[in-house]
């Protein structure tokens, strides 16, 4: 139970990592990168530790009367709760008639603590730990691991080595508290730091200008969607009166929330899903951020940050199951989206010349998938391809760097590659392997994982997700064919590219083998029941699918022999036509004799005019007529106002000023004062100072009084 109990250390070491190479890095012999791999190699064995503590809690269970151990500390004390109840529930309906057995409820391990208060609520901050965390925990600390051993090698003499190195260590902490977190705030905190991780990794070469742009790019759009993620936590808040995802969950589960509360929080949150996980249409980012070191391409966007929001939906599920029906409707939202992206991602690789790009598109697909496997209901398969994919769809991408280490750092596979199988032997035969596995063809895992989605679009809902079957059967034909192409301009044919082409050394093959290993094998962990013993079969499902009350009571497609055999015919036929065109030369001039063919080659070569949309009509127009319209309305109706209350007042004022304070307050004075004055110099006139000429006035006065007095009397 430590490593359960004590799961915040796996993430809190590649973030003391972080901090380490940044301070001390460029003081260490081999530039910082020895402390990163020391540090996510540490996180990845806690990682391990915590697995196979989980699968001991699973296979043994404690009594029912038992407790396992949640703690919540507080600023004042430490209290314990329990959280490790065990009951024994009966199967389901739906399980008992697919004939399962009786489960135990195994419930998740978390702690929390006191994050901050606010107006009487407290915030924390936590672990919750079950089988789906411990699943990506492993995920992230292995793809990690071996990222950062090939990243040695790939990206040695780079000028901001040290700084490389230190935002590998601080996406590998943020992913990793994403998947263990407690509550919905956590999951935004850390949502975002995998997007300013992403940031900082896609535009490590800023100096070229398409890099910068590339990581602009990814880092606006993923706002777009995270405005979403949002408001649709918010809705959940004010809905469950509670950020904590067990609760949640628990409650919506439990049909205690307002269908139309789940229902628009789950639209809101399949915005957030669309952006951070490449879906149809918010999906343009993720190509252009193959701009980025190959190394960032395998981590962040076959294995980790991309799956973020498939794990989002993973883990907020009862949300989803609710509020979009999916366990009795036969379409919604999710499962369209997913449908659409994956059509989109496929068609969209056959036309690419970058061999990283071809994989960025495929990865779209892919991960449509996953958002068609939770929108149809089959949660463990979405979740099992997630699983399979970040080890084929890794090995692909740094397969591709060992390829560009050889040619002179080139993508391009029409021009610069082409025969490399005689040259790079080790590159080669883990480039197929992953590839066969991409391609879904038994025996490797790829195969697995996808047949269990293709088989609950077939079984699940109200009488199957037809509409999804189709759209996922039609992919496995495209994967096939796109993935041939790639083979052949990669690896056959003559050598395009200048100089002599070299195998990559061990710190890049090494990683390769490891990834091509768990591409052929993965699948067998979850192997239907119709094939392996029942002792062995569906492993995954049994440790990593919840079976609590927090997580809702699904349904699992049985293995469909048909289902299985035609899929593979599908993904082979795609194969066999793919190869006919590209190794054996036929059908070649198909777009210049048929005009159909032709538009469809322009459609695809322009990605549906989506990047035109948003680049040249959207920004283009903001930037251009819509900013001089607003402008003019500014400048002519919202200014226009103010502007003329200004000028009238200025008029007003100078009439006021003119006529009233020149002409009358100031005549008013003016003339009083013209009076005073003209009376003081009358006055003047008898005031001169002279003693003689008041005495003479004196005397005329009194003549002129006497002669009065004389002629009156």
């Amino acid at each position: 139970m430590w490593f359960l109990e004590n799961a915040w250390i796996i993430p809190a070491i590649p973030a003391a990592s972080f901090l380490l190479i940044l301070f001390f890095g460029k003081r260490m012999p081999r530039g910082g990168s020895e402390i990163g791999i020391a540090a996510v190699g540490l996180s990845f064995l806690l990682s391990v530790g915590a697995g196979v503590s989980w699968i001991d809690r699973v296979e043994n269970p404690p009594p029912a009367d038992d407790h396992g151990t949640e703690e919540v500390e507080h600023e004042e004390d430490a209290e314990e709760h329990a959280a490790g109840d065990l009951v024994v529930v009966g199967p389901t309906e739906s399980a008992a008639e697919a004939g399962e057995e009786e489960r135990h409820a195994v419930e998740p391990v978390t702690r929390s603590w006191t994050w901050w208060q606010s107006g009487g609520t407290e915030f924390q901050v936590g672990t919750f730990v079950d089988g789906l965390s411990v699943m990506m925990l492993f995920v992230v600390g292995l793809i990690s691991l071996l990222v950062h051993v090939y990243s040695t090698e790939y990206v040695k003499g780079d000028r901001r080595f040290t700084h490389f190195f230190a935002f590998l260590s601080l996406f590998t902490a943020s992913m990793m508290t994403l998947v263990i977190s407690e509550n919905t705030l956590q999951i935004i905190t850390a949502w975002e730091a995998v997007g300013v991780c992403s940031f900082a990794l896609i535009g490590h070469w800023w100096e070229d200008k398409a890099n910068g742009d590339a990581a602009l790019k990814a880092f606006l759009t993923n706002r777009v969607g995270d405005v979403g993620l949002i408001i649709g936590m918010i809705t959940l808040y004010f809905a469950a009166d509670s950020f904590n995802i067990v609760e949640i969950n628990s409650l919506a589960s439990a049909g205690e929330l307002s269908h139309t509360a789940l229902l628009v929080a789950s639209l809101c949150l399949i915005a957030a899903v669309m952006s951070k996980s490449g879906q149809f249409f918010l999906h343009t980012w993720l190509p252009d951020a193959m701009a980025g070191p190959t190394p960032v391409s395998a981590l962040l966007h076959s294995a980790t940050m991309v799956v973020a929001g498939i794990f989002m939906v993973g883990r907020m599920y009862g949300v989803f199951w609710e509020g979009l029906s999916i366990g009795t409707s036969t379409i919604n939202a999710l499962a369209v989206v997913g449908g659409i992206t994956t059509l989109v991602g496929a068609s969209l690789a056959f036309v690419q010349r970058d061999i990283k790009k071809v994989l960025a598109y495929s990865t779209i697909s892919q991960l449509g998938y996953m958002a068609m496997a939770l929108g149809v209901g089959a949660w463990t398969a979405a979740l099992f391809h997630l699983f399979t994919h970040a080890f084929f769809k890794a090995c692909l991408f740094l397969g591709a760097g060992s390829v560009s280490h050889a040619c002179h750092h080139s993508f391009d596979m029409v021009k610069d590659m082409g025969g490399l199988r005689k040259y790079m032997p080790h590159t080669f035969r883990t480039f197929m392997i992953g590839s066969i596995a991409l391609a879904g063809i038994p025996p490797l895992a790829g195969f697995w994982s996808k047949d269990e989605i293709l088989a609950g679009a077939q079984q699940l809902g109200d009488g199957g997700y037809t509409l999804m079957l189709v759209m996922g059967l039609v992919t496995a034909g495209l994967t096939g064919a796109y993935v041939t192409r790639m083979v052949y301009l990669t690896f056959f044919g003559e050598y395009r590219g200048h100089g002599t082409p070299h195998e990559s050394p061990k710190a890049i093959t090494t990683p390769l083998w490891i990834l091509a290993g768990f591409a052929a094998l993965a699948g067998g962990l979850n192997l239907p029941d119709a094939i392996v013993p029942e002792s062995v079969a569906l492993q995954f499902e049994h440790y990593v699918e919840p079976t609590a009350a927090y997580f809702p009571d699904i349904s699992h497609p049985s293995f469909s022999w048909g289902l299985a055999i035609g899929s593979t015919l599908i993904a082979a036929a795609g194969i066999a036509l793919s190869y006919s065109y590209w190794f054996l030369g036929k059908f070649h001039g198909l777009t210049e004799r048929n005009a159909l063919a032709m538009r469809g080659y322009r459609l695809l070569e322009n990605k549906y005019y989506l990047d035109v949309l948003y680049t040249d009509v959207i920004v283009g127009s903001v930037k251009g007529p819509i900013a001089r319209a607003s402008n003019w309305v500014n400048q002519n109706l919202i200014d226009a106002v103010p502007n003329t209350v200004g000028r009238t007042t200025v008029q007003v004022g100078r009439g006021a000023y003119r006529y009233v304070d020149q002409a009358v307050v100031d005549g008013a004075v003016n003339l009083s004062g013209r009076s005073a004055e003209a009376s003081g110099s009358g006055l003047r006139l008898a005031q001169t100072g002279r003693v003689r000429q008041y005495g003479s006035l004196m005397f005329g006065g009194a003549a002129i009084l006497a002669a009065v007095l004389v002629v009156i009397v």
